[in-house]
């Protein structure tokens, strides 16, 4: 939030839309970055903001499509991530995670230095604001199974296999 001439509070985030494989998705970002991923049913009018929210939320907008067409592996937009200290270690976590391959959710609570914290490496998984970006979907259980996913399995068995054609 800014405020305006007169003082008043403003919303300077950008809300823009992308078409994807599996479904509709709004990107929305501030001055300081990308702030969330969701999938939506359809289309809403995009909601113009600041001009750097506006070249955050382009940038992801750009980069979802090239990761979609099987030509980006790596996000290079900037985020702007609120969580909790352990949420953002185990988002960090996941960003490490090489396109293609997955992890499980015990490697990932080593990873975060707290081996025991499986629970709740997956709990900060469901709260990744930036699913795709922030690859939540390329941690597994130790069964082999896939674990839970925000956006739903259908939407996650969808990411891992376009990784695995890549």
């Amino acid at each position: 939030m800014t405020r305006d001439a007169r003082g008043a509070k403003t919303d300077s985030r950008a809300v823009l839309h992308v078409s994807t494989p599996v479904g509709t998705l709004r990107v929305t970002a501030d001055e300081r970055g990308v702030t969330a991923i969701d999938r939506v049913p359809r289309v809403v009018p995009r909601r113009a903001g600041s001009a750097s929210a506006t070249r955050n939320a382009q940038r992801a907008v750009r980069q979802l499509r090239e990761y979609f067409a099987g030509k980006r592996r790596r996000f290079t937009v900037k985020l702007h991530l609120e969580g909790t200290d352990f949420q953002r270690r185990a988002w960090a976590a996941m960003r490490q995670i090489p396109y293609g391959t997955t992890i499980t959710y015990a490697q990932q609570a080593r990873r975060v230095g707290a081996p025991r914290a499986t629970r709740a490496v997956g709990s900060a998984n469901g709260a990744n604001p930036v699913p795709i970006i922030v690859p939540c979907h390329r941690v597994t259980a130790s069964d082999g199974s896939l674990g839970g996913y925000a956006l739903g399995l259908a939407m996650k068995r969808r990411l891992l296999a376009l990784e695995q054609e890549g």
